[in-house]
């Protein structure tokens, strides 16, 4: 038993001790769901402050049991590599926010919906501690159950049409990625879906190239639709509209990036030469991303549908990044799929606690609202700063995209230009935000919401989760190789990564 069986098991131990203990009140619910998430918040934090890349291969915190599955390949084997750090991480402390803000809602039946957050926490902290590719798999469907389940039953406007857009559109994803999964297991010859295994399997004997064509593309697609890729995207900002704000938190903050981790992580290393095969794809689909999508997220008047337009949009500079197949790129890429996630999770709290205050998502029913709550107003300018990528002091985005658009100028120098594009559409939308909700005239609709009631400033019961996300981020921006370093040194070690890095240094 290591740091990370105890990350995993608590969420999923502590979300039947809430069930259970929840008759005894909210008090009790709120303090056993919130250690739920404190330890693996904790824990995270340890893994992150000891890590040792030299313990096990480049794998950290390693172990391995048996199943009873061994015969078909499956073994629990649980580690922690460059990669997969940051990431672990990052479920973490989104899941502590997320859980905190959950906590103090007025969601009904507050016991279960706690419970399912828990879940949905506990299959993160899996995903990202997986080296078993079959466990990889596994947990991301634990965790994405509850969040069909917290659309459909707590959700917002719409709730049931975006549940059963997103079940259709996410299992569809799950299945091609699953047999792509399979794919790899049956054609590589590896007696188990081990990733090292699979590793050493199909470096002896590489795929063919017609293999590798069909095995890359189920990935591509498959993983491509869990992340919101474009045209396959729609169900994201519909979905997020619809989510309870902590759901919205952990599915657009951490569960989202599973597809884009299993690209790096597993699609890339084990199937190389499929990247080429398919890089013209990845690049004009990430371009829809960034430029059509971006121009979608421009035109919305509701706040939280353009936050969903706006992280779908960003996930292509992430595929841009894995397209490049490079160190510098795929860094990038892990860069900001960690300080996207921070930030994402943090507007969509903070769009939850601006219609507390207004009563509504609709931007030009607000305004004139940082005179009445100069706090939140703060918060919101910062996490809208970083999602644009201002390059302003302690924003991690910045550090992620700029690493990507090396990256791709080095793939194709044209694309910068409108890679950077995107940019500029992120600043109108993002700087129209912060003047039509906090710096403009107060719509007559805001007036009458204030003769209601009483609008005030974040509470430090939303302040402290807000802060928490924050901190962190600032903490990556100023201090960047605290992750850098680690997702190096694991890139570094990928024959597939690291043969653009030597074949640039040999020509130089």
């Amino acid at each position: 038993m290591n740091i990370l069986h105890f990350a995993i098991a608590a969420p999923l131990l502590f979300a039947f001790f809430t069930l259970w203990l929840g008759r005894l009140g909210r008090p009790a619910t709120q303090i056993v769901s919130v250690t739920g998430f404190a330890i693996p918040a904790i824990l995270a934090l340890a893994a992150w402050l000891t890590y040792d890349p030299v313990v096990a291969g480049g794998y950290d915190f390693v172990s391995r049991h048996n199943t009873g599955l061994e015969a078909v390949g499956i073994t629990l084997h649980l580690g922690l590599n460059g990669v997969a750090l940051p990431l672990f991480v990052l479920a973490a402390v989104v899941g502590l926010a997320a859980g905190l803000y959950a906590a103090q809602s007025k969601a009904e039946s507050l016991p279960r919906y706690m419970f399912c957050l828990l879940i949905m926490q506990g299959g993160l902290m899996g995903v990202f501690a997986s080296i078993d590719v079959f466990f990889f798999y596994l947990f991301h469907e634990l965790a994405l159950i509850p969040t069909f389940v917290m659309v459909g039953v707590w959700g917002g406007r719409d709730r049931s049409y975006a549940a059963m857009k997103m079940t259709i559109y996410l299992t569809l994803g799950a299945m091609l990625s699953l047999a792509g999964l399979i794919t790899l297991y049956v054609q590589s010859g590896a007696e188990s879906f081990d990733l090292i295994a699979l590793k050493e399997a199909l470096a002896a004997q590489p795929l063919s190239e017609t293999i590798s064509y069909y095995a890359f593309g189920l990935l591509l697609f498959g993983f491509g639709i869990l992340v919101s890729l474009w045209p396959l995207h729609t169900w994201a900002p519909l979905g997020y509209g619809a989510a309870p704000s902590s759901a919205a938190m952990l599915h657009a903050g951490v569960l989202k990036k599973f597809g884009l981790y299993g690209l790096i992580q597993i699609a890339v290393p084990l199937i190389p030469g499929g990247v080429g095969q398919w890089e013209n794809w990845i690049i004009w689909l990430a371009l829809g991303n960034i430029v059509i999508v971006g121009l979608v997220a421009m035109a919305q008047r509701d706040l939280k549908q353009m936050l969903g337009y706006s992280s779908v949009m960003h996930m292509g500079y992430a595929f841009l990044g894995i397209a490049a197949m490079s160190v510098l790129g795929a860094a990038g890429a892990v860069i900001m799929m960690v300080a996207h996630g921070l930030t994402v999770a943090l507007l969509f709290m903070l769009a939850t606690m601006i219609h507390h205050r207004t009563q509504t998502f609709e931007m030009d029913e607000m305004g004139g609202l940082a005179k009445k709550a100069p706090v939140l107003s703060a918060f919101f300018v910062c996490a809208i700063m970083a999602s644009i990528g201002f390059p302003g002091p302690g924003l991690a985005n910045f550090w992620g995209e700029l690493t990507i658009f090396l990256a791709t100028y080095e793939l194709r120098n044209w694309l910068v230009f409108v890679v950077v594009g995107g940019v500029v559409i992120s600043a109108i939308y993002g700087l129209r935000a912060i003047s039509r909700i906090f710096f403009g005239v107060e719509s007559e609709d805001f007036q009458e919401v204030q003769k209601e009631h009483t609008v005030k400033d974040m509470t430090w019961t939303e302040r402290v989760p807000a802060l928490i996300l924050l901190v962190v981020l600032f903490l990556l921006g100023f201090f960047p190789k605290t992750i850098t370093h680690p997702i190096n040194d694991t890139l570094n070690a990928e024959p597939a990564y690291a043969a653009e890095v030597k074949a640039s240094e040999g020509e130089g």
